[in-house]
């Protein structure tokens, strides 16, 4: 599983639109399986779950996988198949414009499955779910990934990102600017984040007062304080000098920090 991660206008949506074949580069290349993607499409080996579009408001959810399988030369055991899969065949007689949001990419995903694809590309596919819808989802594509297909996402929720990623490739302007597992992403960033309780708000703000230097940035959430910083050994000796700090916690920057500091160094 594949992370895609840049700012707004970084080119993630033209770069995932070569490589599904709907737009030529300017220079240079795009190669799938040793093929043009246009041809992988039309052979099943790339399929995608898009943001947006798509459907067909008056079409049934059933007839929808019924017109995909029917495409991909595939009968009704197919339709069966992945609409389990997917878990829409409860809603298998709905007209899409009567689906949720959340129902809707589901069908999209049923969609993407028919012909089996052996890489998998999510455009923002979570846009428009709850968060149990969010989750049910990605244990779903979690469970294609770990039965052999590659996913290839795109998304602005970077704790998707995080969690069910094995590898991160971010992107500023065109250009990569990490690439690795989401642990080797957050180590080029640079410090830590130290959590540290206290009695009062009067204490902890009187505790983040002393550290002067040492904390690159700090916050007092009530009687919590949370230090960035890149000398945490120092911030904790410091901490644990009379200032009644308790319940310490140091923590490598979260894959959201890794990823902003990221983006402002390559100029976004």
């Amino acid at each position: 599983m594949v992370a895609f991660l840049g700012p707004n206008g970084a080119g993630k949506t033209t770069t995932l639109d070569m490589v599904m074949g709907l737009t030529e580069p300017s220079a240079g290349t795009v190669t799938i399986n040793g093929t043009t993607p246009r041809r992988a499409v039309d052979a099943g080996q790339i399929a995608a779950v898009t943001q947006t579009g798509g459907l067909l408001n008056d079409v049934t959810v059933i007839d929808h996988v019924r017109l995909f399988a029917h495409l991909f030369g595939y009968g009704p055991d197919r339709v069966r198949e992945v609409m389990a899969q997917t878990g829409i065949a409860g809603i298998a007689k709905r007209k899409t414009q009567a689906c949720s949001g959340g129902e809707k990419q589901r069908l999209k995903f049923a969609l993407a499955l028919v012909p089996d694809p052996e890489l998998l590309i999510l455009d923002e596919p979570t846009t428009g779910m709850d968060v149990g819808a969010r989750r049910d989802f990605w244990a779903d594509i979690h469970r294609q990934a770990t039965g052999g297909r590659t996913v290839l996402f795109a998304t602005h929720y970077l704790e998707e990102a995080d969690e069910y990623a094995d590898r991160v490739v971010v992107i500023v302007r065109g250009k990569i600017v990490a690439d690795g597992t989401t642990a080797a992403v957050r180590g080029l960033v640079s410090g830590r984040t130290v959590t540290a309780q206290f009695d009062s708000p009067e204490a902890a703000q009187a505790a983040v007062t002393t550290l002067g230097d040492l904390a690159a940035q700090a916050q007092v959430q009530g009687p919590q304080a949370v230090i960035h910083t890149a000398a945490s050994d120092a911030v904790v000796r410091s901490l644990l000098a009379g200032t009644g700090a308790h319940d310490i916690l140091v923590a490598s920057v979260g894959l959201e920090d890794a990823f902003l500091e990221l983006t402002e160094r390559s100029g976004s």
